[in-house]
């Protein structure tokens, strides 16, 4: 018997801090006109000095949990995207599973930094397909205002605090039109472009976490064809066409990327889902912060046909289609 990923539930959490573009000039020589015509993000949330990766994971997973109507103990294996673990070890997906109560199946971390959730969703979805886990739940969560430097105003604009959760459950694949699921993915990575956004640190290199630099000019270009062009092969790879798909959540980086993407592959910029003015760049977690976002919203609907696509640092890119 085969099996497939059906989205049972979904959760998000945001910080209480939020640190608007306004805020920004008492220690930054911008404002909130620039911020908004180069990225479109109006304002970031900012975790707590007493909140770690795993807090905001945790509560995001509480939602979903919710949200499925659903005991935590059913959970068989727990995946978290993140950059910003709370500790270098253990992993902040075991550090999850404990504060949730959860004590019998496993958990990992997964890094591909804004890509994560997208590597961690087709590999749950993977997972499920094999027949050796019935419920995933997967989780990006990311607290990217502790890498940043905020004296650099081309990089510390753009991040913000945040966690988002689904929970996937295997069922029995039977073959239906409009059956729900992950109807087709594609997940790439080429090391060649790693210096054009990194992090300056590391425990092997130099056992300090380092701070972000990139060359935002290169990595746009990247991230619209990228994006852009494996949307296009998993698009082909599933026999839809763009005017099929009810909505579009790309990673959350930049306003002006997700207009080019939308370009690129043909279709109206009303089918993006787009939360970077409220979130902004929140790496692991823009995508299902987005889609949580959408389905509380009614913006997205159950038997909605969604594409997913990310690029992140590596870089890391891939893309998926996922019928609701």
């Amino acid at each position: 018997m085969e099996f497939r990923s059906r989205l049972i539930g979904v959760g998000s959490y945001l910080p209480e801090k939020v640190l608007t573009n306004d805020d920004l000039p008492a220690i930054l020589e911008t404002s909130h006109e620039w911020i908004m015509e180069r990225t479109g993000i109006a304002q970031r949330h900012i975790a707590a000095t007493n909140e770690l990766t795993s807090d905001l994971g945790y509560q995001a997973a509480l939602k979903a949990l919710e949200y499925a109507s659903i005991s935590p103990q059913s959970i068989d294996l727990i995946i978290v995207a993140t950059s910003t673990p709370d500790h270098t070890f253990p992993s902040t997906a075991v550090e999850i599973q404990s504060k949730l109560g959860i004590y019998n199946g496993f958990a990992f971390d997964l890094q591909a930094v804004c890509s994560g959730f997208l590597y961690a969703l087709i590999t749950a979805d993977n997972y499920i397909k094999s027949g050796s886990v019935k419920r995933v739940l997967i989780i990006g969560a990311e607290i990217f205002s502790r890498i940043v430097d905020w004296n650099d105003r081309s990089t510390c604009i753009l991040f913000g605090d945040g966690a988002g959760a689904v929970i996937m459950q295997a069922e029995h694949k039977l073959n239906l039109p409009n059956e729900s699921g992950i109807l087709a993915s594609k997940l790439c990575s080429d090391g060649r472009y790693a210096d054009l956004l990194y992090t300056d640190g590391g425990p092997a290199m130099s056992e300090k976490v380092g701070k972000i630099h990139m060359q935002g000019r290169e990595v746009f270009k990247h991230a619209v064809e990228k994006m852009s062009s494996v949307s296009a092969e998993v698009l082909n790879q599933s026999g839809y066409n763009i005017d099929d798909i009810s909505k579009i959540i790309p990673h959350q980086a930049n306003t002006r990327i997700l207009q080019s993407v939308s370009k690129k592959l043909n279709c109206p910029y009303s089918k993006i889902m787009s939360t970077i003015d409220k979130h902004a760049n929140t790496s692991a977690a823009s995508i299902p912060l987005a889609l949580d976002y959408g389905i509380r919203t009614e913006q997205i609907n159950s038997q909605d046909l969604i594409l997913l696509m990310a690029l992140g640092a590596g870089f890391t890119w891939g893309s998926a289609i996922v019928r609701l």
